[in-house]
């Protein structure tokens, strides 16, 4: 190890510093995502109210003759195209974000952190790209299929973290 590897008490560096420069640009990109999706969503409360004040229970048939499965979801789907469009900026920023977090890491070379980096910015990419697709298209079939996928996206960002902690390995 070099000299670089201790700090002037001789205790060895851990990059803890360079972990705290890259949360604080994590928790301030952060808020500057969700400022600006505020700032560029007329009455944002009051369409998050309206959507959440439309949520009731769907009966949906449930393996043919066995009865029905209740579920949340909103009466007026399509009524709400703002707030969905506001959901896929938030995700599309987070993304954004997660893309400068990554490189953040790699070029402070703050490598143990990377596939958890990688698995968010997939979550929160694929997520932006789900909403687009289902949300958006104003349906309550959309709108159940948007919840299956995010949990299949939730699946393939775990396995895409999981291969980046296999690929770094060798």
């Amino acid at each position: 190890m070099s000299n670089q590897d201790y700090n002037e008490k001789g205790y060895r560096r851990f990059g803890w510093e360079h972990e705290g420069l890259i949360r604080a640009v994590g928790f301030g990109g952060f808020l500057i995502v969700l400022g600006i999706v505020l700032a560029i969503t007329p009455d944002i409360f009051g369409k998050t109210s309206a959507f959440f004040n439309d949520v009731t229970t769907q009966h949906l048939p449930f393996a043919g003759s066995l009865g029905n499965v209740i579920l949340l979801a909103p009466l007026n789907p399509a009524s709400h195209m703002d707030f969905y469009r506001a959901i896929m900026q938030f995700d599309i920023g987070i993304a954004a974000l997660e893309a400068v977090i990554l490189l953040l890491r790699l070029s402070l070379q703050r490598i143990h952190r990377v596939p958890e980096t990688v698995g968010n910015l997939v979550f929160w990419g694929g997520a932006a790209f789900l909403t687009n697709i289902y949300l958006l298209a104003g349906t309550l079939k959309g709108w159940f299929e948007f919840w299956a996928a995010l949990v299949v996206l939730v699946g393939i960002s775990l396995i895409v973290r999981a291969l980046v902690h296999l690929v770094r390995r060798r």
